[in-house]
């Protein structure tokens, strides 16, 4: 029987559970071992994510999806295991990473497009075979007083939405992510700024959207929270929770099933904090959950060490910031409950 687009987003929508983003790219993921000391070598990677995907606690209890980068896909635990195998014995539903990076925007400066349309199609076919269900593409939105450009956004809002139509296309749920930086040039925009930016991206992302006939009930948005400027930090959670809110309802149908927010240069509990006071403070249309990368993984990163005899330690360190996140997921987390761990 064909599994339904519907059907799939429901299920990484799951109450309480959300996304572990394990997609980054091997320069990425070499950078983050880089802080530990480690060197970046297909074995070491697998040993990472073996650690994370095998943390049973986390990932029955907390975690929905796992975003994978394509050579993560394809490979195999120690033991030969697939690791697509492994997600879905957890009862996850395994996703790929399938943009190939944002590029200078030429005639636009400081601008990006993000790139990976070409031959995506026949990608996708493979990428099915090998398991994934569920597809993420990023967008990147400078913010300054004079970006973004009307003509940046809608060239990555048009990408998006052609990426969107050839997941569906081929079975295949699209994570749909306009990422408004918070961490960029200069970096010390207002949230008042910040709110503007995100209403106008995802304004034309559903225009786009809604151009490339793609079915809003077989996608999930993945946005930046309205936050201002990492050089500029004077919001509080409640400001964070209130203009996020207000711009989403603005902006995004309510046939969207779900929304999953991407943490964005915020820490790890800056990230849980904002999103637990949205699911606890307002009534939304939509589920509601977290897609991180670094919020759940950098804690887990530095107990391990890359070491075979801090696995455990590693994985307890995953699971904590696992469950602190599905717990706001639900709107119940407590930063007391950091402290009594």
């Amino acid at each position: 029987m064909t599994e339904r687009l519907e059907d799939i987003a429901a299920a990484m929508m799951a109450k309480g559970q959300g996304l572990l983003a394990a997609d980054e790219s091997t320069a990425t993921i070499g950078k983050r071992f880089d802080t530990i000391g480690l060197a970046s070598s297909e074995t070491s990677r697998r040993d990472y994510r073996e650690m994370l995907f095998r943390a049973d606690e986390a990932m029955k209890s907390h975690i929905s999806g796992v975003i994978l980068y394509e050579e993560t896909l394809f490979q195999t635990a120690a033991d030969g295991t697939p690791f697509v195998d492994i997600i879905r014995a957890a009862g996850a539903v395994p996703g790929i990473k399938v943009d190939t990076g944002a590029k200078p925007m030429a005639k636009f400066p400081g601008e990006t497009i993000t790139e990976g349309l070409d031959g995506l199609a026949d990608r996708l076919k493979s990428y099915y075979e090998a398991g994934a269900r569920f597809a993420k593409w990023r967008g990147v939105i400078a913010v300054s007083d004079t970006l973004p450009t009307f003509g940046s956004v809608k060239a990555n809002a048009q990408a998006l939405a052609r990426y969107a139509a050839l997941c569906q296309e081929a079975g295949i749920v699209p994570i749909v992510e306009p990422e408004v930086l918070m961490d960029g040039t200069p970096g010390d925009h207002s949230i008042e700024r910040s709110a503007e930016v995100t209403e106008e991206t995802l304004r034309i992302v559903f225009a786009e959207l809604a151009d490339a006939r793609v079915s809003l009930e077989g996608m999930i948005l993945k946005p930046s929270m309205v936050i201002d400027g990492k050089k500029a930090r004077k919001a509080s959670v409640e400001q964070v929770a209130e203009r996020t809110v207000a711009v989403l309802k603005r902006t995004v149908p309510s046939a969207v099933p779900g929304i999953a927010f991407l943490s964005g240069g915020q820490s790890t509990e800056e990230a849980t904090a904002h999103l637990s006071a949205m699911i606890a403070g307002y009534d939304l249309p939509w589920a509601m959950t977290f897609s991180y990368g670094r919020a759940l993984q950098t804690e887990a990163l530095n107990a391990w060490q890359g070491k075979a005899e801090n696995v455990a330690a590693g994985q307890r360190a995953f699971t904590h910031r696992a469950r602190m996140c599905g717990l706001a997921a639900q709107g119940g987390w407590k930063k007391d409950l950091e402290k009594a761990a």
